[in-house]
């Protein structure tokens, strides 16, 4: 059975992911790289990485756009095998479609309501419905245009999941262990709650990845399985 934890590698260091993902292979099986990376590096650091060590990829840039615009940046990326690439589900039906027909191989998410965002200001953006509300709409969405997982907060995991049915994977952000600082996460709940209300993985990095020494990535890797597992 796969590790649950994602490990975000925001950093746009080559060296430093490297180092981050060593330290950590023997809990995670996947990890995040994002537009701080991607846009510095770009596919030549993605085999940098994978020349260090094999990896699922979960390959987050977000894409909004036209829908032949998003088919065409699937396709641009389908030889890196990411296992994910995530969309906003926002874009619409018709894009998560175009998203979704390049590749069997890759698992397109549908990203709802970013865990950064308090609910007033999904209000403020434009949305009539609150976070709850709103995600579980957009994860409905996703779902029936194709896209094989969802990224939310884990408050909205529960209500996504009810929604969507037991095929559709749940990836959530906003995930941090008992005792560590909330950074820029509004919405956050700890690995065993996030895997209790529904959620198939969750994301995490700064909790791990801030603690500088090998050993000591391990180490905390290890623990979070072992709390996600309980």
């Amino acid at each position: 059975m796969p590790s649950p934890i994602i490990l975000a590698l925001d950093t746009q260091d080559i060296d430093t992911a490297a180092s981050w993902i060593l330290a950590t292979r023997d809990s995670i099986d996947t990890y995040k790289v994002g537009l701080e990376f991607f846009l510095k590096h770009g596919r030549t650091g993605l085999q940098s990485l994978r020349s260090v060590a094999e990896f699922d990829l979960f390959l987050d840039l977000k894409l909004h756009d036209i829908p032949n615009t998003v088919r065409a940046a699937v396709e641009s990326v389908a030889d890196l095998m990411p296992k994910f690439l995530t969309v906003h589900a926002s874009g619409g039906r018709t894009m998560i479609e175009a998203a979704s027909s390049v590749s069997d191989e890759i698992e397109i998410v549908a990203v709802t309501i970013l865990t950064s965002l308090s609910d007033s200001e999904v209000f403020e953006i434009g949305y009539r419905e609150p976070a709850l509300s709103s995600a579980v709409s957009l994860a409905s969405l996703g779902a029936h245009a194709g896209a094989r997982a969802i990224v939310s907060s884990p408050f909205e995991a529960q209500g996504i999941r009810t929604a969507v049915g037991p095929s559709i994977t749940i990836i959530t952000p906003g995930v941090r262990p008992v005792g560590s600082e909330s950074n820029d996460q509004v919405r956050i709940m700890t690995p065993a709650q996030a895997l209790e209300n529904g959620a198939n993985y969750f994301v995490i990095g700064r909790p791990i990845t801030s603690l500088g020494s090998s050993s000591a990535m391990k180490e905390k890797a290890a623990e979070i399985l072992a709390s996600a597992n309980g």
